[in-house]
């Protein structure tokens, strides 16, 4: 069968973006459109694109979990040796994209990155489920293995190990913060002439919004 991808079309028209119904400070306006999302009921408004890159400019993404936000920036947890870790440790800069379809809205988010505090990332790994910190122990994370009943046989290893005592957490897994310079909110309108706002930071630390062409 013929997949006609190029006529897939979805009109946009439930809300607008505006000037001057904007926060003045984009973590202000993302907790504005957090909020409905979550009231939206939409199903993991927390997940969101992360895209970084190499040194020499190589990108890659994948879908992460956001877990805690403020006017610092935005943050997340991986394995330090991971992929995406050792990119970061690299080139310290990164992109985030929230898709809401529900509400027709995207938030992108493009900032310097760095790592939070041990307290802090000591204190989130313990309020996961257990097997949620055994994983953390037990995966490589995107290391090649010889196979799922590998990964299966380490987690149970390890769970036996630890059964009864109180998990540390591993000293290469822990959290990245964005701190924002750039976030762009987006709304899809009519005819694809879609709302977008843009706030950039300046030299001293201000916020400037600038509509952008859609």
């Amino acid at each position: 069968m013929e997949k006609k991808i190029a006529a897939i079309r979805k009109d946009y028209s439930h809300r607008r973006l505006i000037e001057k119904e904007v926060a003045p400070n984009p973590v202000q306006q993302f907790e504005k459109w957090w909020q409905e999302a979550t009231e939206a009921e939409i199903e993991e408004p927390n997940a969101m694109v992360l895209a970084t890159a190499s040194p020499d400019g190589v990108p890659s993404a994948r879908v992460v979990l956001l877990k805690d936000y403020s006017e610092q920036g935005f943050v997340f947890f991986t394995n330090y040796n991971s992929f995406k870790g050792k990119q970061l440790s690299e080139n310290p800069k990164a992109c985030l994209v929230f898709f809401w379809k529900e509400l027709e809205r995207q938030v992108r988010i493009t900032g310097l990155v760095e790592k939070i505090s041990a307290k802090q990332s000591d204190e989130y790994y313990q309020s996961r489920p257990q097997a949620s910190r055994i994983s953390a122990w037990a995966s490589p994370q995107s290391q090649v293995i010889e196979s799922r009943e590998w990964l299966d046989e380490q987690f149970n290893k390890i769970n036996k190990q630890m059964e009864g005592s109180h998990i540390q957490r591993p000293p290469s897994w822990g959290g990245f913060i964005v701190n924002p310079i750039i976030v762009e909110f987006w709304q899809g309108r009519p005819n694809r002439l879609h709302d977008r706002l843009q706030y950039t930071m300046d030299e001293d630390g201000n916020w400037r919004i600038e509509r952008l062409a859609p």
